[in-house]
């Protein structure tokens, strides 16, 4: 008889890669605006290390986030932000999910997964106070990896991001290496 696929399971499925790289295209959808705001770039996602967020277009700029917080990287520098912006809430939310930290994630959000290994779908609703503020519910897709985060907004807004041609277990380049350890 086949074991119903459960959060433990998707946890460890998510957790197996050191290392997994992509695209991402993110789709901010605001109420005021007739069409969403895309932005694109590529992510390195490094077990051990934390995210890289490295933004294309509309405009270049890259993120860090490890379990210190946010950098961003300025010329040759990086520069922690802030730790208590909504941005880096989501940014932590990022990091949980795409390295299946079930556990963290149910501190704070009632999780509800569907499906299968190659194919589910998780939905997360906050608990927290301040969670229930900012949002009425997460989406998340996948299969091997993480392949859809939507990010419903109790103002009516909603982000997408679209994780594409991912691919595990590729080594850190030197460059990716340098920035995780600065």
């Amino acid at each position: 008889m086949a074991h119903a696929f459960d959060l433990q399971q998707l946890s460890d499925q998510l957790a197996k890669p050191h290392v997994i790289q992509g695209q991402f295209t993110q789709e901010k959808h605001l109420r005021a605006l007739p069409k969403p705001l895309t932005s694109t770039g590529t992510f390195v996602l490094a077990k051990d290390h934390g995210l890289l967020w490295q933004l294309k277009t509309p405009l270049q700029q890259d993120y860090r986030i490890t379990a210190q917080g946010i950098a961003r990287r300025n010329g040759t520098q990086w520069q922690m932000l802030p730790g208590k912006s909504a941005g880096a809430e989501q940014n932590r939310l990022f990091l949980a999910v795409l390295q299946g930290d079930s556990s963290g994630l149910q501190r704070d959000f009632d999780l509800q997964l569907q499906g299968e290994p190659t194919r589910w779908t998780l939905t997360l609703t906050p608990r927290s106070l301040l969670l229930k503020q900012v949002f009425n519910q997460i989406n998340i897709e996948g299969g091997e990896l993480v392949q859809r985060i939507e990010l419903q907004e109790t103002q009516g807004d909603s982000t997408l991001l679209k994780l594409q041609n991912s691919v595990s277990n590729q080594p850190l380049s030197d460059a990716e290496q340098h920035d995780f350890a600065q």
